[in-house]
């Protein structure tokens, strides 16, 4: 009998969520390969005297899931050597890095009394679906700044992360304030000595800061806007978003105007989360392309892609133009946009939800490759949430779309200059860094030293002074 995909077992074949969506339910697929995982991993933790635990945290259990999707798919997706699942050396070769890696995309859930709800009931989904024995966010050290350092920074070879946030109604209700987000950045400078984390301000336009941005671009200097166009978080205790605060980016009440000041501002950077949305209509990257069009100054970074998670990613076509990735193909399409323009999609939680579903993944790399080109994707893992992202970034590094879906479909290869545009240059571009700096800082410091630092910073005075 076929056992739970959240038994024993790699992080990246498990069906998670995020305070945005409840996890899919697992697939035949990912309990075949969850199966054959669990049976490699075993013997290979004994064979290397290695803790079960360990084995599946480190790279070579990331190695074993991998071969084993490859074998319920029925394609090597993943390029990965069998030695990989049963020698650290060869697993330490086969995602060898290959230069900075910058994580657009990441969250942290401050320790206010007010979020203590909201904690519980993210942490509640974990407890019900991820096993005892897993590494990710465990208890109460899941809101610690020392889980945020270990998972982004410590476990993984993140060189650079923005952080971000999700509306409420009432900005005490948000995860992060825009003051606290400001302020986690500039604890970060202190201690690090150089750039490793950028901010995000959060606007929603349907409740009034638009008026707000000028002061906010000079008292939290970020280097986007981010904003939720399905409106503001339902403070019910449930998830999801209220749907009486929906609105679009294309719309003369609040998108355009939130567009003309942020334009007015000089920070034109817009961070638009789509999909995700359990397919509500402002959840749809449908108005992306027409706002996109009426402001080629503004770069508009489509976090998620649009994409929904259990819903199947095929190739693009005419039949469904109106489902997940696709709806932001067909609405840049439609406004006569493409590679080297002013839309750029995102992966956080996207790539994770694809690497368990392989034939989905080479779809949709593919299809953003034709409609986007290797220019316009940039790297997120929606971290916290599945807990230390490099298991995410080696699936990543190892996958391949198959030659004969390239051949099929005129998809281009996934390339190792493209992989690295995807993983740091592009944002580098976007988000402003200097990445031969960064790199050369990377090469000089010792993070367990300014992590630390960062770290035993924050008992002492907070976020916000």
């Amino acid at each position: 009998m076929s056992r739970s995909v959240n038994e024993p077992g790699p992080s990246i074949l498990k069906s998670m969520g995020t305070e945005e969506y409840l996890p899919p339910p697992g697939t035949a697929l990912q309990r075949q390969a969850a199966d054959e995982a669990r049976e490699t991993g075993t013997e290979a933790a004994a064979r290397l005297r290695t803790p079960a635990p360990r084995y599946w945290a480190g790279r070579s259990g990331t190695a074993a899931g991998l071969l084993a999707l490859n074998h319920a798919a029925g394609d090597r997706y993943f390029q990965v050597p069998a030695e990989a699942a049963i020698d650290d050396a060869a697993a330490e070769e086969a995602f060898r890095s290959d230069g900075p890696v910058i994580d657009v995309q990441t969250h942290w859930v401050e320790s206010r009394p007010s979020l203590r709800d909201f904690q519980e009931k993210v942490l509640s989904v974990y407890r019900y679906f991820a096993p005892d024995w897993w590494t990710g966010l465990n208890g109460v050290t899941a809101y610690t700044m020392a889980e945020y350092m270990r998972s982004v920074f410590i476990e993984s070879e993140t060189a650079l992360a923005v952080i971000s946030a999700t509306p409420a109604g009432y900005e005490g209700d948000m995860m992060l304030t825009n003051a606290e987000m400001a302020a986690m950045r500039e604890t970060f400078d202190r201690m690090a000595g150089s750039g490793r984390l950028l901010n995000h301000t959060v606007v929603r336009p349907n409740l009034g800061d638009i008026d707000r941005m000028p002061e906010w671009a000079q008292l939290y200097q970020p280097v986007g806007w981010k904003v939720y166009t399905l409106g503001t978080m339902k403070n019910d205790g449930t998830h999801g978003f209220d749907p009486e605060s929906e609105w679009r980016l294309d719309d003369d009440e609040t998108g355009i105007p939130l567009l003309e000041q942020a334009r007015a501002t000089g920070v034109n950077l817009v961070c638009a989360h789509k999909g995700v949305s359990g397919m509500i209509p402002s959840g749809s990257p449908a108005d992306v392309g027409p706002a996109a069009r009426l402001f080629p100054d503004i770069n508009f970074v489509i976090y998620h892609s649009g994409y929904e998670p259990g819903q199947p990613e095929g190739p693009y076509d005419e039949a469904t133009v109106d489902q997940g990735v696709n709806r932001l193909i067909e609405s840049v399409r439609r406004s006569g946009l493409g590679p080297g323009d002013n839309v750029y999609a995102e992966l956080g939680t996207t790539w994770f939800n694809l690497i368990s579903h392989p034939l989905d993944a080479a779809h949709t790399l593919g299809k953003l490759l034709l409609a986007l080109g290797e220019d316009n994707i940039v790297w997120g893992t929606d971290a916290i949430w599945y807990g230390p992202t490099q298991p995410i970034l080696d699936a990543f590094r190892a996958f391949q779309i198959p030659d004969s879906l390239c051949e099929q479909y005129g998809y281009p290869k996934l390339t190792k200059e493209a992989k690295r545009k995807i993983l740091a240059g592009n944002a580098a571009r976007v988000y402003r860094v200097d990445l031969d700096k960064l790199a050369d800082d990377i090469a000089a410091e010792d993070v367990l030293a300014w992590t630390k630092g960062v770290t035993e910073e924050f008992p002492r005075h907070g976020l916000v002074k």
